[in-house]
């Protein structure tokens, strides 16, 4: 009887080895090689000033990942499900607005006064104004591919948007390997891409003038944020996945980050990395008062998943792991502000993480609205001048 169970655990434990070396899983990692963690010290030293975040409720909803003011004053939040809800900047009179049947991650506003939307399932999105309600509210897909050397390539993980005075619409596809609509939503195709680290996330530049669309950067891992500079020559880009912040012109196209030396950076100074080593992944930027930059760090950064950079193997066994046995960091509140010199002029942070996966800031002179990537209410601080 012994022997049947040894040899019937053996089999199991034989199983559970072919399993965790021999499943099949999407991600095909590459060794990269982090900056070391210095964690919370300087300007981002350890603090509780999010700490006392008050909540607006959003019922239902959850996940206000994307916060903007409309020129009619109103508050406008892309939540889960490609609702887009609209408010009161107090958080009454909600409703939802419009419906795109993704998920939305980051708007702006045209000069016509559209919503010109990222959803990462459908691609670069209009949204018109006129409708009574929001099923009425007309969605047109402006991009949903983008030209490439080998043809049309879709447009899998639209993130981001920022539309310069010109209208020339700037948007992140923040993986070419990862779309939510196949691997199981937003956070999750995310925490493939960055497992993998191909680094084929990219910029892309729409011109409303003609429709189309071109690559300006690529080689990014999990290219998400993104905001113009205040004379527009320039935009910031977050590269989530290597923990910074890049710089480059407008004018850039068919740039390949990877070819960068982040030692020499570019020799014509149209690209450089703004921020670098942050102590968390950075997500959403958005541009705030007084020259302000506001970005968010969705999560902390994590001395067990840097290990993992130079060891492909054990990242490909952790993800046929469970997933919530995955290598993800715990939640942890942070946001924080940058001018364009580069100097970090506020930093706010929760280490409780009682507001998961804070994504950014929308910045209006009486309040601090912080978005939230899974969040079942939209968090807010009176604005008392954080400089």
């Amino acid at each position: 009887m012994l022997r049947k169970f040894t040899v019937a655990v053996l089999v199991l434990l034989l199983l559970l080895v072919a399993y965790l070396t021999l499943y099949p899983v999407p991600i095909d990692p590459v060794v990269w090689d982090p900056p070391e963690d210095t964690g919370y010290v300087g300007v981002h030293a350890a603090n509780r000033r999010l700490a006392d975040l008050r909540l607006i409720s959003i019922g239902a909803e959850s996940g206000p990942e994307h916060v903007l003011v409309g020129a009619d004053g109103d508050l406008y939040a892309a939540v889960d499900g490609g609702k887009i809800l609209r408010m009161n900047a107090d958080g009454t009179s909600m409703e939802v607005w419009a419906q795109t049947g993704g998920r939305v991650l980051g708007f702006d506003f045209d000069g016509q006064g559209r919503m010109i939307a990222a959803d990462a399932v459908r691609g670069l999105l209009a949204i018109e104004r006129e409708g009574e309600s929001a099923g009425d509210r007309k969605v047109t897909v402006l991009a949903d591919k983008v030209a490439s050397s080998s043809g049309l390539d879709p447009i899998r993980y639209a993130d981001a948007v920022t539309i310069a005075a010109d209208g020339k619409i700037y948007f992140t596809d923040a993986s070419r390997r990862f779309g939510p609509a196949r691997w199981g939503g937003t956070f999750n195709a995310s925490v493939l891409d960055i497992m993998e680290h191909s680094a084929t996330g990219r910029v892309i530049v729409y011109d409303p003038s003609n429709s189309e669309t071109e690559v300006m950067v690529d080689g990014l891992s999990f290219a998400n944020g993104i905001v113009l500079s205040a004379d527009q020559s320039s935009i910031y880009v977050v590269e989530t996945g290597e923990y910074r912040i890049w710089k480059f012109a407008v004018s850039v196209r068919g740039l390949n980050a990877r070819d960068i030396d982040p030692a020499a950076q570019s020799p014509s100074g149209d690209a450089r990395i703004f921020l670098a080593n942050l102590p968390g992944y950075p997500d959403n930027l958005m541009r705030g008062l007084n020259g302000r930059i506001w970005a968010g760090l969705v999560k902390p950064r994590s001395r067990e998943t840097d290990s993992l950079s130079d060891k492909p193997f054990v990242r490909k066994l952790a993800m046929r792991l469970p997933k919530r046995l995955w290598p993800v960091p715990p939640a942890y509140g942070h946001v924080f502000a940058f001018d364009e010199d580069g100097n970090i002029v506020a930093d706010l942070q929760d280490p409780s993480g009682r507001y998961p996966e804070t994504t950014g800031v929308t910045e209006t002179p009486e309040r601090l609205y912080i978005q939230s990537l899974h969040a079942p209410a939209l968090g807010w601080l009176p604005n008392g001048n954080p400089m």
